[in-house]
């Protein structure tokens, strides 16, 4: 071959080479996408200025951000080149979390897909990410051209506890014709009440209790549904089943704000776009026709349910359903004062289902354990004959002989019952109440059949997140104690963060979700949660500034509670820290200014006069109150003076110079008033009782002169010796306990009072048999048997705040800048544990920290996500080699010794995973 064949021969591989050699090198591209608070893809989107967060992919050519380029547009064929609604361009940042959407402005029903791309340490661009979407919902009261529809129950009558009326259940329907072909359909809806939506006989979705609790003369949320599929050609059928839920029903003290004695109602519009473009309405109107007289006769959120299976209307949400006997819907207008606006969390769901283990004969009825306390409603599948009636009775716990304890649910009845129509299996589950509850009994089924444990299963219900961190131990008891922590959020978490899911309360009580709110965090994806729960606070706020003792405000209570009220400064500072995003203050700086403003109004030489549940159930009170020893004038001080620094600290973020000034007066002030009033020169309480709680307040809240802090930690340490080492706080004061012994340094201590078995201690209710939180240390003991309170929950998560600090300091995960942008590893091992192990999913991606101690030797794995940084201080003698991954650290350059102390190192890691060892002293 000659030279001139050998160069053309040689041509299409030399350009190939060529060509190949030219592409721009492309890294992997961002995962977890994701909008505002979390979510993915949503349909029915409440924001039409979402923010967008991503992660970067965990690889060796990438440890963090330089830039990111982000587009959005009406169409994914438009992306990324071409998008018509925004594109960020090219923006020089690490940011890859909260960056806000500044494109075309957005309405109500538009779809907007987006992409995202970033580039590496080294300046180099990743792949474009996948095509994201999400569409809007109805935003706007005007956009909807539907009336409220429904009966009036109200007339029947009904009386139930408390001389409460109860109205009935109503069954509603609509039928219409569908003539074209559909291209898309969405159906919007809500109540005044608790709904099940179905179309041509088919349930539109899963949710459960929709649409929710929230102060309903203020904000009532709505829903999005495709329903593209469920559309027939010819005749259709809107079906909906409407209870009273949270709207009438009996919420505690019987008073709401809103009239409870109006009949529930639903709100409808279905909008169907059709092959040619054209739309149509279906809404709901005077042509909807409605009956009372259905299976489901009685439905209350404390007290259960009523099915009777002889009067169901089988397909009843078809088309060859006769309705001719049904009664014409009353219609009433929407009113502009009251707010409609897309869910802004996810909806309640059946989440987990839980087997009974053991099942029990008793007096003609059967016993089945499910072992896990548990909130939702069980679904039986039991023998029946035609007319008996099934009876189901809940329970957290057993007496010693075996029966139900319901004392703990006082007035509510929490009892459901199903009337067969026929002999032979039935299957039942309760759709508009919940209950909370270990144990079913069931009595009324063919006691020819021998029960088994199929016959029942425990539906586990609350709102729809996942799991966000994990936390395991070498201790048992630790574990159960987290078990208990992440099963009474469960619990708690339906729809609203409740107090307790059993008896007649199940309210939004402020003080719980504060001291909580941290360690929810942690262990599931809450953000959303609480974000939408914080507007039903700003909602409730009165014009005085205060905060009310639950929220959405049940009560109509013109009064608020110091600890309690103050969830409205310590949430947002706490979630931002958690998320670090700032719009989270923004939404809620003007809420923190007004509540920092009514505590000035309720103190007099800025001392607090504000009424307080105080130290709620602290043990062994010296008055037999439940509100504890702790002065109610030295609690309300302290968080007047902790609310205002919180709120400068806000206003630091936000870049508020003015008020960051104002409010940081107005903490030092306050702070002082506190020290003169409340401790004499030796940093002693006087003047009020000398509690634990005092001394922690004044510790945790950073109240005291530098000269007498030293003082008032010792008498905090001389209180806790006279209590045997045993903790005396309540409700307040025990999520500072934590806090304030690990600044001081006592974590020997605070290892003793989290391992204490023995009244009142954490493991004291595990060794009674806990499987959650309880509401008090003694709720019940195998010598004494129950507490003889009249609130008594077994269901309580107030406690379970201890949670936070066993996952920053025992695991040692924990922020060093709002929202992990910057990890502190630090964990604390001490005996009883030998081991232990956190995961998190930070918005960076997932952090671990993994400790072993065996033989002195001292091994921590962790994993610290891209574009993140972390400080990991490592406890052992400094005198020995400090090893990673079985070599010195000085061959590795993504790990930089900084520091050490005594006994420990701490080290600058970059992103990736890391296997430590250290020699103890």
């Amino acid at each position: 071959m000659n030279f001139k064949s050998l160069i053309r021969n040689s041509v299409p591989f030399l350009a190939i080479l060529f060509f190949t050699s030219c592409e721009p090198e492309v890294i992997e591209k961002p995962t977890a996408l994701t909008l505002s608070e979390g979510f993915e893809n949503p349909m029915g989107f409440y924001d039409a200025t979402p923010t967008f967060s991503w992660q970067l992919t965990v690889a060796k050519d990438v440890s963090s951000q330089t830039a990111y380029r982000i587009v959005a547009a009406g169409s994914p064929d438009l992306l990324p080149e071409n998008a018509d609604l925004w594109d960020s361009k090219k923006q020089e940042t690490s940011r890859s979390t909260w960056i806000k959407y500044e494109g075309e402005p957005l309405s109500s029903r538009q779809k907007v897909f987006w992409q995202v791309q970033y580039w590496n340490q080294d300046g180099t661009p990743s792949a474009w990410s996948e095509t994201q979407h999400f569409e809007l919902g109805l935003l706007k009261n005007s956009d909807w051209q539907a009336k409220w529809v429904g009966l009036n129950t109200a007339k029947d009558s009904i009386r139930g506890r408390e001389n409460v009326l109860i109205h009935k259940p109503q069954y509603l329907r609509k039928g219409f014709e569908v003539s074209d072909k559909v291209a898309s359909a969405r159906l919007y809806i809500t109540s005044k009440g608790v709904f099940d939506v179905s179309l041509n006989g088919k349930n539109i979705s899963d949710d459960a209790m929709s649409p929710g609790f929230t102060s309903y003369d203020k904000r009532i949320e709505t829903l999005t549904y495709d329903v593209t599929d469920l559309l027939t050609s010819g005749q259709n059928v809107l079906g909906v089943e409407l209870a009273s839920g949270w709207y009438s029903g009996r919420l505690l003290w019987g008073t709401t704000p809103w009239d409870n004695t109006i009949s529930p109602k639903v709100l409808a519009q279905l909008e169907i776009v059709k092959g040619d473009g054209s739309k149509e309405l279906i809404l709901s109107d005077s042509s909807w026709k409605g009956m009372t007289n259905g299976p489901l006769e009685f439905a209350e959120i404390y007290d259960g349910e009523i099915y009777n299976a002889n009067l169901e209307m089988p397909n009843w949400t078809t088309a060859d359903f006769d309705d001719t006997n049904w009664t014409t819907v009353e219609i009433s207008e929407i009113n502009d004062s009251v707010a409609l606006a897309p869910k802004r969390h996810t909806a309640v769901k059946d989440k987990i289902k839980l087997t009974p283990q053991e099942i029990t004969k008793k007096d003609g009825a059967v016993i089945f354990d499910l072992t896990q306390n548990m909130v939702g409603v069980p679904l039986v599948n039991v023998p029946m004959k035609k007319g008996d009636t099934l009876k189901i009775r809940f329970a957290e716990m057993l007496s010693p002989d075996g029966t139900f304890y319901t004392d703990n649910y006082r007035s509510a009845h929490s009892t459901d019952y199903y009337i067969a129509a026929e002999d032979g299996d039935i299957t039942y589950k309760p759709k508009f109440t919940f209950h909370g509850f270990r144990y079913v009994e069931l009595s009324g089924f063919d006691s020819a059949k021998e029960p088994s444990k199929d016959w029942v299963t425990g539906i586990v219900q609350y709102s729809d997140f996942e799991d966000n961190g994990t936390f395991s131990s070498s201790h048992d008891k630790l574990n159960q104690l987290q078990s208990n922590i992440v099963w009474g959020l469960r619990g708690n978490f339906l729809d609203i963060p409740t107090d307790c899911p059993q008896r007649d309360e199940r309210l939004g009580w402020t003080g719980d979700a504060q001291v909580f709110g941290p360690t929810s965090m942690f262990n599931a994806d809450v953000y959303k949660f609480w974000a939408s729960w914080l507007q039903s606070v700003r909602e409730a706020q009165l014009e005085d500034g205060a905060i009310p003792w639950t929220v959405p405000d049940s009560r109509g209570n013109k009064i608020a509670s110091s600890g309690w009220g103050d969830v409205c400064t310590i949430i947002p500072w706490k979630i931002y820290r958690r998320t670090g995003d700032i719009g989270f203050l923004e939404d809620n700086f003007e809420m923190m200014k007004q509540w920092v403003a009514h505590h000035e109004l309720k103190s007099e030489n800025y001392i607090s006069d504000m009424m307080s549940f105080s130290d709620w159930l602290q043990p062994y009170p010296e008055n037999d109150d439940n509100k504890g020893d702790t002065s109610r004038n030295l609690i309300g001080t302290a968080f007047f003076a902790h609310s205002a620094k919180l709120t400068a600290q806000t206003a630091a973020v936000l870049g508020k110079n003015e008020e960051q000034a104002r409010y940081g007066a107005l903490y030092r002030t306050v702070a002082q008033a506190f020290d003169e009033k409340y401790f004499d020169e030796t940093g002693k309480v006087k003047e009020v009782p000398e509690t634990q709680t005092s001394y922690l307040l004044a510790l945790a809240f950073d109240l005291l002169p530098e000269n007498k802090r030293k003082n008032a930690q010792a008498n905090l340490l001389r209180k806790l010796n006279d209590a045997d080492n045993h903790l005396r706080t309540g409700f307040l004061g025990t999520p500072l306990l934590s806090e304030v012994l690990d600044e001081m340094g006592e974590i020997d201590l605070m290892y003793k009072l989290l391992f204490n078995e023995s009244y009142p201690s954490w493991f004291y209710s595990i060794n009674q048999g806990a499987t959650t939180i309880w509401e008090r240390w003694n709720s019940y003991s195998k010598e004494e048997g129950y507490n003889p309170k009249s609130m008594n929950s077994l269901n309580h998560y107030a406690y379970g705040a201890i949670g936070e600090w066993m996952y920053e300091r025992i695991a040692g995960i924990a922020p060093l800048e709002a929202g992990y942008k910057t990890i502190r590893i630090a964990p604390q091992p001490k005996s009883p544990l030998t081991s232990a192990s956190a995961t998190y999913q930070t918005p960076y991606g997932e952090v671990a920290s993994s400790w072993n101690l065996e033989n002195n030797v001292f091994q921590l794995e962790t994993k610290i996500p891209p574009n993140t940084t972390a400080t990991v201080v490592l406890p052992g003698n400094i005198e020995k080699e400090l090893l990673l991954d079985g070599t010195s650290i000085n061959d590795n350059n993504s790990v930089q010794l900084t520091k050490t102390s005594i006994d420990s190192f701490e080290l600058l890691v970059q992103p990736g995973t890391y296997n430590f060892q250290t020699i103890m002293r």
